[in-house]
């Protein structure tokens, strides 16, 4: 890097073979960082099947790597090409590299892996060790059971990483809610990087509500408008094929209308089963929606999965949404659905209890209760914090990184919509 960039330049790392949780968080600080500097540059390296899902904001572009996918710990392999994952792998390290040392960042994000996707990194983080960029990691809170996390952890050298390479780290989350130093066994030294951000969300949206619940209730006006999202869905169908089979009892006494928002990674062809299975109820089976925060603030009930950004985005709605996470296979979406329920900013059914029976009453208490205000409300000031303090790397001289090692821890299918789509304000992705 010979010369340093004119503009402040952004470089993140965004890791997601399967759904766009990471991405869409990513974008979002993006589209903050460059609010506050409209003349700076963020270029995201990313690897969604999807690509570029989500519309940039001026300054902000993506490169594309070859996707892969997590197929079981320390099993990858790739989504399209056919050639062997080694050679992928080296491919996309050697991309990587290259694009950081010719962008020339002022700051470097690294989405949730430290170390990235199968050591992909490191050769990266090494480059630029010369060099005075600031190395930022941004964790969500919630990543998995305390126990599982602490051995992966150790297994792949993440800490090690983190010593070594990273001068902040950004958790997305509130330390109230969970401790991820004393919960992953942070050593002290690295603990003192870590930054809780607050929950990253998208920004309020002022759309009125009024045309949602009209292109819905229709002639209904006095109905109740429950919407159902899960995200990306590609893990969705257990919950939808039980809301629908709820349904029937939900409407036996009330009157309602269910808006199923499936997200663009359900399969084609459970979707197609959905729709087939809904003629004669009131349901409306909806692969994306252009406006998904108007649709959460229309709505009477909200059900949803209880992965990272539809649960934040569900925090504003009081206690009118109701979770339930997935069974597995990692444990993450019902430690946090758990650790939200019990501080009233949302409802949970837990997923070994989830039956038609058990959802139509689980949602008939949650749309009969009424609303009451948080005693404790959620801290949903992430997007612009994070985004302030990546602001503020960018005037500030690295500083020293320990190069000592820890030793032991302590501890492609196009995208079907019955309406156009402005993919910037898709709610989905759950990683």
């Amino acid at each position: 890097m010979p010369t340093r960039p004119t503009e402040e330049r952004l470089l993140i790392y965004s890791q997601d073979g399967l759904g766009l949780g990471h991405l869409r968080r990513t974008t979002l600080l993006a589209s903050a960082f460059l609010a506050a500097r409209p003349n700076a540059s963020v270029l995201t390296i990313s690897d969604s099947p999807i690509g570029q899902f989500f519309a940039a904001t001026p300054g902000h572009d993506y490169l594309k790597l070859p996707s892969i996918r997590k197929a079981g710990p320390g099993n990858w392999s790739p989504v399209s090409l056919s050639s062997p994952f080694s050679d992928v792998l080296a491919m996309r390290r050697e991309t990587i590299r290259a694009t950081a040392l010719s962008f020339e960042p002022d700051v470097l994000l690294v989405d949730h892996m430290p170390h990235g996707a199968m050591g992909e990194m490191v050769p990266t983080l090494e480059a630029l060790e010369p060099f005075p960029v600031r190395t930022v990691l941004g964790l969500r809170d919630i990543l998995d059971a305390p126990a599982t996390v602490r051995q992966r952890w150790q297994l792949e050298g993440a800490l090690e990483a983190v010593e070594r390479h990273f001068h902040d780290v950004l958790v997305y989350g509130s330390r109230d809610v969970f401790d991820v130093a004393t919960q992953y066994g942070w050593p002290t030294r690295l603990s003192r990087r870590l930054t809780y951000c607050g929950y990253v969300c998208s920004p309020p949206s002022t759309s009125p509500i009024a045309p949602v619940r009209r292109r819905y209730l229709r002639d209904a006006r006095d109905a109740e408008l429950v919407v159902a999202m899960a995200g990306g869905g590609a893990d969705a169908y257990t919950l939808f094929d039980t809301l629908v089979r709820a349904v029937p009892a939900l409407v036996s006494n009330r009157r309602v209308v269910v808006a199923l928002v499936t997200g663009p990674f359900l399969p084609a062809a459970q979707r197609a089963e959905l729709q087939r299975r809904v003629r004669g109820l009131p349901i409306r089976v909806i692969s994306a929606v252009s406006d998904p925060l108007t649709h959460l603030r229309a709505a009477d009930l909200v059900v949803a999965m209880a992965g990272y950004n539809t649960t934040a985005e569900a925090l504003s709605l009081a206690d009118r949404a109701l979770l339930v996470p997935r069974a597995g296979p990692s444990a993450e979406q019902q430690m946090r659905a758990s650790r939200f329920a019990e501080r009233g900013w949302v409802r949970r059914l837990p997923p070994e209890q989830l039956s038609p029976e058990a959802l139509a009453s689980a949602m008939v208490e949650a749309l009969d209760s009424p609303v009451t205000p948080m005693s404790t409300a959620p801290d949903l000031a992430g997007r612009q914090r994070a985004a302030g303090h990546l602001l503020a790397e960018t005037d500030g001289a690295p500083d020293e990184i320990g190069d000592h090692a820890l030793g032991p821890a302590a501890d492609a299918v196009p995208l079907a919509v019955d309406e156009p789509v402005d993919a910037s304000k898709q709610l989905i992705s759950e990683r």
